[in-house]
């Protein structure tokens, strides 16, 4: 399980949604606030709070994945479906981030905006990995 290189990018993608996205910055404010992530579940708009929802869903469905090592057509649908879920949580930041023109809410962005990006490359990687083992293992069942 662990000894697979899918495995390992799954941990990866897991690790940057639950840890990392709750840890670095994702920008300042006006007043020279640094927002984090679990600052985000005070906000009374919906639009804010679905943020750090869907980063916890994204990184329940990378575990999932991981610990689906047995069934990869399993494994590569819910990587599917985390990777749609990035991108969806990508447009809602990249909304938030440009909705209101000008030093109105927003001034400076965080490296944090940048980790459903990430996650989707290890994502992609991981699918890429778990396709190149079904492959092999379809071709050694033909041999028997």
């Amino acid at each position: 399980m662990i000894q697979r290189i899918q495995s390992i990018y799954l941990i990866i993608a897991m690790l940057l949604s639950w840890l990392v996205a709750f840890l670095v910055p994702f920008w300042v404010d006006q007043n020279s606030d640094v927002i984090y992530l679990n600052s985000l579940f005070q906000d009374t708009s919906i639009l804010n709070l679905v943020v750090p929802i869907l980063f916890i869903g994204s990184g329940l469905v990378s575990f999932l994945s991981f610990l689906a090592y047995k069934n990869r057509t399993r494994q590569i649908i819910s990587n599917r479906l985390n990777i749609v879920i990035n991108f969806f949580l990508l447009g809602i930041i990249v909304y938030h981030l440009l909705n209101l023109p000008g030093e109105t809410i927003v001034s400076e962005k965080g490296i944090g905006v940048f980790i459903p990006l990430l996650v989707i490359v290890f994502l992609v990687l991981s699918n890429k990995a778990i396709i190149k083992d079904e492959k092999l293992v379809k071709s050694v069942d033909r041999l028997r």
